[in-house]
């Protein structure tokens, strides 16, 4: 033992949970969550990631990291017409494929040949939206966003990892004292909310599939592939089907996917860790300790930003999501051959385009894969 092994996996926890718990808000909100059920979610998916994390870990003896997947709640956010009852229903719906995907190899297989530029062309659809609303909260109060943004911009060319935390604890900080936050709310303990479930075939179509698609290909995948480049080779099938289990039995408290997690991964699988990769598998104890950490204050921790301005919430979110969304335009257009299809796909989702009750990412999917499919039938 360490003390490289519980500094890592406390800082990529820290990183992931405050740099993106933005974002689960704006998801919470986006389809109508009261406070309680926003909380009862939070409490919910750090739960299952502790459970899962400490679980894969040990068995696979692997520094297997999970998370809620960003880019999926990126793309409830962006939803509009569900509600939370359809959303539940919804996130059961996707915990079941990623179950199936786990059982049955050739599912993997499948969501695999989806052509990286197109899904990247999807999710840069869906994360565009939020890099946009980010400078738009400039007008609203600029003397809080400009220099938040100022800091970082210059944050990041030190420490990437961290430059969101600190903008989210120095705006709260700014935001408590400069009188824009009338007073914290009491400490309080989570709990557990029980949402009933609503089914509907426009909830299913244009949120659990698109929500599954984007949690295979822009998360499962590359979490994959971070402990490959580390040295590993784990089998995928009960790593994605383990996640899928949690989220299945989440779902009715709120709480949207789990995933292999990619850039907390990487901060955990390193040899700054510890030079032996057979013991790196020790930082996911002390991962899920964090997480049944901040399970047990997310009540806490949703009522304080409830309280933070609306304006600083979506600044927060929009930088959390620059670095994937440059990632995905970097990966949606490198390919010369594949750059209209995933352009068209990029232009549909971000639309925001509603068909039959189907949101944007399903059509924008559907579209690239169209012109995808011309294209190589004209080579042909």
């Amino acid at each position: 033992m360490r003390i490289s092994i519980p500094i890592s996996a406390f800082v990529a926890a820290v990183v992931g949970f405050g740099g993106t718990l933005a974002i689960v808000i704006a998801a919470a909100r986006a389809v109508g969550a009261t406070q309680i059920e926003t909380a009862s979610g939070v409490t919910a998916i750090c739960l299952a990631m502790a459970i899962e994390c400490l679980w894969l870990s040990w068995r696979t003896k692997m520094p297997v990291i999970t998370a809620w997947s960003t880019p999926g709640l990126a793309l409830v956010a962006a939803s509009s017409g569900f509600t939370m009852q359809q959303a539940v229903g919804a996130f059961i719906v996707t915990g079941m494929l990623l179950i199936a995907t786990g059982l049955f190899k050739p599912l993997t297989r499948l969501i695999a040949q989806i052509p990286a530029s197109v899904a990247s062309g999807m999710l840069a659809g869906i994360l565009v939206g939020f890099a946009i609303n980010a400078v738009k909260a400039i007008p609203a109060d600029p003397w809080l966003i400009l220099p938040l943004i100022a800091a970082f911009f210059v944050i990041r060319l030190f420490n990437p990892a961290v430059s969101v935390l600190v903008v989210l604890i120095g705006g709260g900080l700014a935001a408590f004292f400069t009188g824009r936050v009338g007073g914290l709310p009491a400490p309080e303990l989570s709990t557990l909310t029980l949402i009933a479930p609503q089914f509907t075939a426009s909830a299913i179509i244009g949120l659990a599939l698109p929500l599954y698609l984007v949690t295979m290909a822009s998360q499962n995948l590359s979490g994959l592939a971070v402990l490959k480049a580390a040295g590993y080779h784990p089998e995928p099938g009960p790593l994605i089907g383990v996640t899928g289990l949690f989220s299945l039995l989440s779902a009715p408290f709120g709480a949207s996917t789990t995933n292999l997690a990619a850039i907390s991964a990487a901060i955990c699988t390193g040899p700054d860790v510890h030079p032996d990769p057979a013991e790196r598998w020790k930082t996911g104890p002390f991962y899920s300790l964090a997480y049944l950490i901040f399970a047990i204050f997310g009540a806490s921790l949703v009522a304080i930003f409830a309280v933070l301005p609306q304006s600083l919430i979506v600044l927060v979110a929009g930088l959390a999501l620059m670095a994937p969304l440059a990632n995905a335009l970097s990966i949606a257009l490198h390919d010369a051959a594949e750059r209209m299809p995933a352009t068209v796909t990029f232009a549909v989702t971000a639309s925001g385009l509603a068909l039959f009750g189907v949101g944007a990412a399903f059509w924008g999917l559907v579209a690239g894969m169209v012109v995808l499919f011309l294209e190589k039938l004209k080579k042909r």
